[in-house]
């Protein structure tokens, strides 16, 4: 009978190791790889057809390690599977060009959509699935494991204990579904500290989960990506912005919360110490949030409005205003900032009661994508950000209005009480070129027959969608009971868009006077007082001053 082998990955990973200590020599000083040496390290480690993590995130990037990548012979190295959350540097579809990879599954591609659908469509990529960031790394524990992982950490010890300082974003997750599977773990690092004179602050991954170190020749770079100028924020921004605090956040009493990326929502930050402190809603919105340390809550947190805020990662400059905040972020005893994006984004979806965010396009029916022909971004978190979390139990006041709300009226099992997490979309009826945000059909369905996906790519499904917001208006989705009111509740806030104009102007009257759609005017508000007048913060400086000081802008942000 045959005996079957248990240990086939310990097995290939000592026996690279080996291969690595022989090939490496005097390059390799315990777990240190001299820069120079990179590449032959990797050429030993990689077998063709490995599933590889590079650590691509939405801010931290292990650039060295990617430039090292794409500089391989892909005669020796090819056929990869890369599994990151983020391309975001040319080399994250150089390797593709080159022949060193061949499939890919990702969450978020930001800078490097344009390319990634040209190179998808020509067929020099497969790709497997555009992933939440969640989902992505569940299944890096599951079926999509990384045989070899190359991350980035601030430094090192000489023993391979890694400190990944406020940025540490994707690390824990990359390293260990990797280390605890036999595989490789590959840090480049910016500095190795000796242990006598420099010290690690802390110990954010155990040496004994790390294979080899790396001395990376610059810094890693990273994107103060959630960086917003208040400068450029518009008068109709700040309209929206009222319409979200009084006709939203207020109404169902928002306390725990994730605002995503743009200056629509960076308006909402800037207006709850002056329009909402006048409103009166201080202590009643806005304490706990799951968001990234944007420097536009500055003033928020300055005025007392914020109790705590958990991110997924940092932003560059923000380092010393956090660590006198330590009441409010979560910073460890050597008061530098611990992210992580998969609790993060395990908070956002299951302790949150709202989410709003943009999109580039959204249909009839409420399904919204950032995926446009000849741009493939990705999702990143708003999948999960964005989505009714069906296996929460505990309730909040929120949470429940919202659930009554879409349940009225309903028996049986769509009528059972329970809760609904508010996702709000938040657009301006036209986008950058006077493209409008409304269609009568997503790219989506398009990008799925020329690529030949599965599904297609939808960020935030209709039925979890509760509110849509633009400069026209709210409509409450949740009060709608029938897909025809659905349709007419979101033409009616699509102003002069093709969409909006083939409403049926009795239908939207109606659904306004039952308060499914709610105009500035409905809300109390005059959008003659919408100025920017109103933000906390008027420009970087301006932020600068709030901080105290503290805050101290990347230089591309320095406008005085």
């Amino acid at each position: 009978m045959h005996t079957p082998t248990w240990n086939t990955r310990a097995l290939r990973r000592q026996a690279l190791l080996t291969q690595a200590e022989n090939a490496l020599g005097a390059h390799l000083k315990g777990k240190c790889v001299d820069a120079a040496a990179i590449a032959t390290l990797l050429e030993v480690v990689l077998q063709p057809g490995d599933r590889v993590c590079l650590e691509g995130n939405n801010q931290k990037q292990a650039d060295f390690l990617a430039k090292a990548l794409v500089g391989l012979n892909p005669e020796k190295v090819h056929d990869l599977h890369m599994v990151q959350s983020v391309l975001a540097l040319p080399e994250h579809l150089d390797v593709f060009e080159n022949g060193i990879a061949s499939r890919l599954d990702f969450s978020f591609s930001g800078p490097q959509g344009a390319r990634l659908a040209k190179l998808a469509s020509a067929g020099q990529i497969q790709i497997g699935a555009i992933h939440t960031y969640l989902e992505l790394f569940a299944r890096y524990f599951v079926d999509l494991t990384p045989h070899v992982a190359l991350v980035a950490a601030q430094a090192a010890d000489a023993a391979g204990n890694l400190y990944t300082g406020p940025n540490t974003e994707d690390t824990p997750a990359i390293v260990e579904a990797t280390a605890f599977s036999g595989g490789i773990v590959i840090a480049q690092v910016n500095e190795l500290v000796d242990g006598a004179t420099t010290t690690l602050p802390r110990i954010d991954i155990p040496a004994d989960w790390v294979t080899f170190v790396v001395p990376a020749p610059t810094p890693h770079f990273i994107e103060p990506l959630f960086t917003r100028d208040p400068a450029q924020i518009s008068e109709v921004q700040v309209l929206m912005a009222m319409m979200a605090i009084k006709g939203i956040y207020a109404g169902y009493g928002v306390q725990r919360l994730n605002h995503g990326i743009g200056f629509d929502t960076a308006a909402i930050e800037l207006l709850l110490p002056t329009y909402a402190e006048s409103l009166g809603l201080k202590g009643q919105i806005g304490q706990h949030w799951a968001l990234n340390p944007h420097p536009a809550m500055i003033p928020a947190i300055e005025a007392g409005w914020v109790k705590s805020i958990h991110s997924f990662g940092s932003e560059l400059g923000m380092e010393n205003y956090i660590r006198a905040r330590s009441d409010v972020f979560f910073t460890g005893p050597d008061g530098s900032l611990r992210s992580n994006r998969a609790m993060c984004q395990a908070a956002g979806h299951y302790a949150c009661d709202l989410f709003i965010g943009s999109t580039l396009q959204m249909d009839l029916d409420g399904n919204s994508s950032t995926a446009t022909l000849g741009r493939i971004a990705g999702f990143g978190g708003a999948p999960n950000m964005g989505a009714d979390a069906r296996g929460r139990r505990h309730a909040s006041p929120a949470w429940l209005k919202a659930g009554a709300e879409a349940r009225a009226g309903k028996t049986g099992a769509a009528g059972t009480p329970r809760g609904q997490k508010l996702v709000v979309q938040m657009v301006e009826t036209f986008r950058e070129h006077m493209q409008p945000a409304f269609v009568e059909r997503l790219d989506a369905w398009s990008l799925q027959e020329q690529t030949g996906m599965a599904l297609p790519p939808i960020m935030v499904y209709g039925d979890d969608v509760s509110h849509v917001l633009t400069e026209e208006g709210i409509a409450n989705l949740l009060l709608c009971r029938t897909d025809e009111e659905r349709e007419q509740a979101i033409r009616g806030v699509a102003g002069y868009t093709a969409v909006g104009l083939a409403r049926d102007r009795r239908m939207v009257e109606n659904l306004r006077d039952r308060g499914v759609i709610r105009r500035p005017q409905d809300l109390g508000i005059d959008p003659r007082d919408a100025t920017r007048n109103l933000l906390a913060a008027r420009s970087m400086r301006d932020l600068v001053r709030a901080s105290g000081g503290l805050y101290q802008p990347p230089r591309r942000f320095r406008n005085w």
